[in-house]
């Protein structure tokens, strides 16, 4: 997402001394040269070679595409097939004087689910040797009988990367279904006939 630029003008009176208004964050548009250098990937929900990450074409917008990330719940299910889980942890090269955060999540997929079964799918990230994580969540109830979605949901707060410094972002998300309201009950969410497709929208700012 591309925010326009911010100011902060501070007023200076040899008469009066008034408080200068607080600092604001300059953000601005997508600088070139940003990359993914290196993907790794861990999980459940992301065997190896079902899943991998690109760089849009402005530098706006990183996406990470999984064709076997799933979970399920019903009558004899396993326990373990409510949830998967996958973490991509991702060398990205950035210009000097740049920094970035993920401001939004996209997610693109299929859900199923039978009267009293709840899916949900959580995401985090955070840079490689920093302290900060952002987390966002985006739940769902049934009944839904079979249907694709593309939903966005916020980060709970923006975690910078270290300003014109290589780094490494780690990303991990999950899906979950349960049926503890309707045992009975089956409920999928994830992947769709092709793929699950999750795009970070990211916010750059001088720095």
């Amino acid at each position: 997402m591309i925010f326009s630029t911010l100011s902060v003008l501070a007023l200076v009176s040899a008469a009066f001394a008034a408080p200068a208004p607080a600092a604001t964050e300059e953000y601005v548009q997508p600088p070139t040269g940003f990359n993914i250098t290196s993907v790794g990937v861990i999980g459940t929900g992301c065997p190896p070679g079902t899943s991998y990450a690109l760089v849009s074409d402005d530098n706006s917008a990183l996406t990470a595409v999984f064709s076997q990330f799933y979970a399920f719940t019903g009558p004899g299910v396993a326990i373990s097939d409510g949830r998967k889980a996958c973490r991509l942890t991702l060398g990205v090269k950035v210009p000097q004087g740049y920094s970035f955060s993920v401001n939004t999540l996209e997610h693109a997929g299929f859900y199923q689910l039978d009267k009293g079964v709840a899916g949900s799918q959580g995401s985090y990230y955070y840079f490689q040797g920093e302290i900060n994580e952002a987390t966002a969540r985006k739940t769902y109830e049934g009944p839904v009988l079979g249907k694709d979605y593309i939903n966005k949901v916020d980060f709970d707060s923006a975690v910078y990367s270290p300003c014109g410094k290589d780094t490494v972002l780690n990303f991990g998300s999950d899906v979950r279904v349960n049926n503890a309201n309707n045992k009975n009950g089956f409920g999928a969410i994830g992947t769709d006939s092709i793929q699950f497709r999750q795009t970070l929208h990211l916010s750059w700012k001088t720095c």
